[in-house]
């Protein structure tokens, strides 16, 4: 992992809807290569912070600099350049169901650069083999496992070589198994390729197999309230709320053993 950086620095940002204030005065910095991940509670703001920080959102208060460029201040086309070196998989994976996964992945290429057919199509090939989904270009996302969706996902969020991947619950409605080997998949592209990761998901399996730092996110703290690595924090931390939620989740585990 390179610790040169911030390469996303968040300061200050505070989201509201309305009269609901959802985060106030959050502050914090997402390093070079490494897997950061956003987690919390239900209902926290973890998918709202994402938002805010590729830009589909903007802050109510507060600054966002990616490459040390003030995002907040851009208009519709600089916020495009910007977007152009970040992949982002959503929760849904997103993918579109009239089109082929090939044709899914292709799509940021068509958008965003001036390659010919043949060229988009070699480099397709490539990222699917990335993700181990080699052989799967003409199928649908109909004929497609979740875990696999996911992938595909991730593929066409690859498909510009971005600097940074955001990954919006990636293990949201797969099995133990699919998920622990999309983790596995998702640790492997970040030490291949050194690509920065910022993820969100509250699931503890995923948090422990690959952060590098979390920060963790309470609803009614409307902020962080915990930072740092995860598996220091689980055995360190002096605020109950994050002892707390620790322990419910592996409460949980012990009580799903004992009814299957």
């Amino acid at each position: 992992m390179n610790t040169e950086g911030p390469v996303i620095k968040v300061e200050g940002l505070t989201v509201r809807y309305g009269d609901n204030t959802v985060l106030d005065n959050v502050s914090f910095e997402v390093r070079a290569g490494e897997i950061f991940v956003i987690m919390g509670g239900s209902g926290c703001g973890k998918s709202t912070l994402l938002k805010q920080i590729i830009g589909i959102e903007t802050p109510a208060e507060g600054r966002i600099w990616i490459n040390g460029t003030d995002t907040t201040e851009l208009d519709d086309m600089e916020l495009r350049k910007i977007h152009m070196g970040i992949g982002m998989l959503f929760q849904s994976s997103a993918l579109f169901g009239s089109m082929t996964i090939g044709e899914n992945v292709s799509l940021p290429l068509a958008e965003f650069t001036g390659l010919p057919a043949d060229d988009i199509e070699s480099i397709v090939k490539m990222k699917l083999g990335m993700v181990e989904l080699a052989g799967y270009d003409n199928h649908f996302p109909s004929e497609l496992s979740g875990g696999m969706k996911k992938r595909a996902g991730i593929a066409r969020a690859m498909a510009l070589d971005p600097a940074m991947l955001f990954l919006d619950e990636p293990s949201a409605g797969l099995d133990p198994v699919t998920s622990a080997e999309l983790d596995v998949l998702i640790k492997k592209l970040n030490e291949g390729i050194g690509t920065t990761m910022v993820i969100v998901t509250h699931e503890l399996e995923t948090i422990f197999n690959i952060s590098h730092r979390i920060i963790m996110l309470d609803r009614e703290a409307r902020g962080i309230i915990a930072e740092g690595d995860p598996r220091k924090l689980r055995t360190d931390s002096d605020d109950p709320r994050v002892t707390d939620f620790f322990n419910r989740r592996v409460t949980e585990k012990k009580n799903e053993g004992m009814t299957t």
